[in-house]
């Protein structure tokens, strides 16, 4: 590890977004430093390890196969009462990464590319201009510590952050990264073995089986399968879901999986398994201001169906990296040039996403009896519609048979 203490862009955080934005502006010519305060990247694993096919065409990356455990070809979608949807298209095949070693071989690119990364190194300050590291005066630089040793300085033009949900510098430099309850689901997974698949993802929906959420199983190789669950704390009015502490979500994965024995799940050992939270709820009102930019999970920007923010981190990076290579150029780093980067999210990827939440607001609306309707009636040609934002098609064919649900469902059609 250097000791050099300028450089032109300093990264919070050596995830997918982190590593990704960093890759583009050191292939630029920007030098650039990642810090991250894991010891090792990609370490501890946190989600369901899903990737998309057409988001890793769109940018053009070549992944290895040691950094995925199983090509997936489509989505089988199960409702309350059994009746399933097997969904296959450009929206569903992709990968179950091996995150660990994803994030790494992501990382690893971004130094091939020049980027310098300091792991077990943790920003807790921003620099400002006047000296004092507060809230006023031009942002200059971060305060690190590597392993909690001594504090140093570090300083650039320019910080991103790139945190995830802990957002602790991004909430200093004065961006509003608190999370609502509602805006938070909390989840639990185990790595199990052994489970027999076809290549396809299973997502188990209903408000008994988990609240605001639902049960996913994700086959990897070797006869392994991610099985988890994510379930809100409360609806969209701040009503509690099935109470608290009934919303443990290791209880409910549990019951699940003893609910299920067709599956053999119970049969099936435990190689790990861990909890945690994901943010699905309204990216940020801004992700810019003079000299500093959020992206990735530090900016809300995930999938608020279903919670993934990887494709999402990765193009978010990519957008905001294009628009740092050209405000390097002009050694302009405000917030009005840094902007470019916020309406290119709004006017793209932020449309699908405020889709999303919508259809979010309305399916925990949705009675499981309702629920079981609505899969006996739709297809798959409709699922795909659904899950692109093409709401007035499939809408109209519930309608038809359910019109009572039009106070529901309204909304995806206005």
């Amino acid at each position: 590890m250097t000791d050099k203490k300028d450089y032109d862009v300093i990264v919070i955080g050596g995830g997918p977004a982190g590593s990704t934005f960093a890759r583009i502006v050191a292939q630029g010519g920007m030098d650039v430093l990642v810090v991250d305060k894991r010891r090792e990247i990609g370490v501890p694993v946190r989600c369901g390890e899903g990737l998309g096919e057409r988001e890793v065409h769109s940018q053009k990356l070549d992944i290895p196969r040691h950094a995925y455990s199983t090509e997936i070809v489509g989505a089988k979608v199960i409702a309350p009462n059994g009746k399933s949807i097997t969904w296959k298209s450009d929206e569903t095949r992709g990968w179950v990464l091996e995150r660990k070693v994803f994030d790494k071989w992501l990382a690893e690119k971004a130094v091939e590319k020049g980027a310098e990364i300091r792991s077990y190194t943790r920003a807790i300050d921003l620099i400002r201009e006047n000296g004092n590291n507060g809230t006023t005066g031009k942002i200059s630089g971060v305060v690190l510590s590597h392993g909690g040793r001594e504090p140093y300085e570090v300083r650039a033009p320019l910080i991103v952050s790139a945190e995830g949900m802990e957002s602790m510098i991004a909430r200093k430099a004065g961006f509003d990264t608190v999370h609502k309850p509602y805006d938070v689901d909390t989840c639990y997974q185990y790595e199990m073995k052994p489970y027999d698949h076809e290549n396809l993802i299973e997502l188990y929906f209903g408000n008994e089986l988990a609240p605001r959420g639902y049960v996913w199983i994700f086959p990897k190789a070797d006869r392994k399968a991610n099985v988890g669950i994510g379930i809100g704390g409360t609806s969209f009015n701040g009503t509690k879901l099935g109470g608290m502490k009934g919303c443990d979500p290791k209880i409910l994965l549990d019951r699940f999986i003893a609910a299920n024995p067709h599956l053999k799940l119970s049969e099936a050992s435990t190689l790990m398994d861990f909890g945690g939270v994901i943010s699905v709820g309204t990216p940020l009102n801004e992700f810019v201001k003079d000299n500093f930019m959020v992206i990735g999970t530090a900016a809300k920007q995930v999938d608020p169906i279903h919670g993934g923010g990887i494709a999402l981190a990765m193009e978010c990076g990519i957008m905001a990296a294009n628009v740092v290579l050209k405000a390097h150029a002009k050694k302009d780093y405000s917030k009005q040039t840094l902007f470019e980067y916020e309406k290119t999210w709004r006017d793209g990827p932020g449309k699908k996403v405020a889709k999303r939440l919508l259809l979010r607001k309305v399916m925990e609306k949705v009675s499981d009896d309702d629920l079981n309707y609505i899969f006996n009636t739709i297809s798959d040609a409709d699922l795909n519609q659904i899950m692109k934002g093409q709401f007035a098609g499939p809408v109209a064919k519930v309608l038809a048979g359910r019109p009572q649900l039009l106070g529901v469902l309204s909304a995806l059609i206005h």
